[in-house]
């Protein structure tokens, strides 16, 4: 099969592409047939030399990705209730090694769910790390309700798309920061009080929240704690809860903390109930070949992406 090693942390020069032999599944795992597979910050920061860099290194072969979505063609011992064909998508063994930039894939049947049959399979691999971050940090971090409101940080990027829907689905207000380009496209998510960082203090703009999603740290950490009501929390999914943050959440109430989603197939299914409803529509920007890993890395690195980035093998 065709596949991009990392030979280690640097440029985009570190992706290589090579051939390797297509995996055999284990013991409750599939092998996928990946037919579309998603790109996020956290493969450009690990390709970097980021955090999750040395357990690639301690797995060898190091391959980049996480998120997947394809068609199964083995099946590993003990594997119930799914078959040969069928067509499954998830964040695959984060914050381990997913190994997801290859034409074949070996998942733990327990981290994928079912891909809705009206869904493509690059709107599947978009809703997947940035979807189950948003569910995870506002369902279960956040226990967000009908009635409050939540104020999502990059609304307009891959995490914040999903995150805005998500809370609407809930049944919350929902307020978005984006920038002046971005204003629009907040509207059509359904953003109730979409807020231009650029032209304004957010700390004068927005009417205290229930609920902060963080996915950018440093002093929007800490202007955010300002907003929140008291009781309220602010979970950050880039470590932005530091100590001074933690101290003036203390004091001020109100609770901060950081986050890292992890994988889950339960989590995947209630992602794909919503897909199949049209609760959640992933907003896909850029579609890359294989070939063009490299591009697909400095689209990410722009930091300007709407929505999601998927390639194609």
């Amino acid at each position: 099969m065709k596949a991009i090693l990392l030979a280690g942390a640097g440029g985009t020069e570190q992706l290589q592409y090579t051939t390797l032999p297509v995996p055999e599944p284990g013991p409750g795992e599939v092998r996928l047939r990946v037919r579309a597979l998603s790109v996020n910050p956290v493969d450009v920061k690990t390709r970097k030399g980021g955090a999750f860099f040395s357990k690639l290194q301690e797995a060898p072969p190091a391959i980049l990705g996480w998120d997947v979505s394809g068609v199964v063609d083995a099946l590993g011992e003990g594997v119930a209730g799914v078959g040969i064909g069928d067509a499954l998508f998830g964040m695959i063994n984060f914050p381990g090694s997913g190994r997801c930039y290859a034409e074949y894939v070996v998942a733990p049947v327990a981290h994928l769910a079912r891909k809705p049959e009206a869904i493509t399979h690059e709107a599947a691999a978009a809703t997947t790390l940035a979807a189950l971050t948003a569910w995870q940090v506002l369902v279960h971090e956040a226990g967000l309700q009908r009635g409050q409101r939540v104020l999502v940080h990059a609304a307009a990027g891959g995490v914040g798309h999903f995150a805005v829907q998500i809370a609407r689905h809930l049944g919350a207000t929902v307020v978005g920061t984006a920038s002046t380009a971005n204003q629009e496209f907040l509207r059509t998510l359904g953003v109730d009080e979409p807020v231009d960082y650029s032209a304004v203090d957010i700390r004068d703009a927005v009417v205290p929240v229930d609920v902060v999603l963080d996915p950018i740290g440093g002093d929007t950490t800490l202007q955010s704690l300002r907003l929140l009501r008291p009781g309220g929390i602010l979970v950050s999914i880039v470590g932005g809860a530091k100590e001074p943050v933690l101290a003036a959440a203390s004091e001020s109430g109100v609770t901060a903390k950081n986050y890292l989603v992890h994988s889950s197939g339960a989590d995947m299914e209630a992602l794909a109930g919503l897909l199949s409803s049209g609760a959640l529509k992933p907003q896909v920007e850029s579609r890359f070949p294989f070939e063009e890993m490299a591009a697909a890395h400095a689209q990410i690195e722009t930091g300007r992406t709407r929505g999601k980035v998927i390639v194609l093998p």
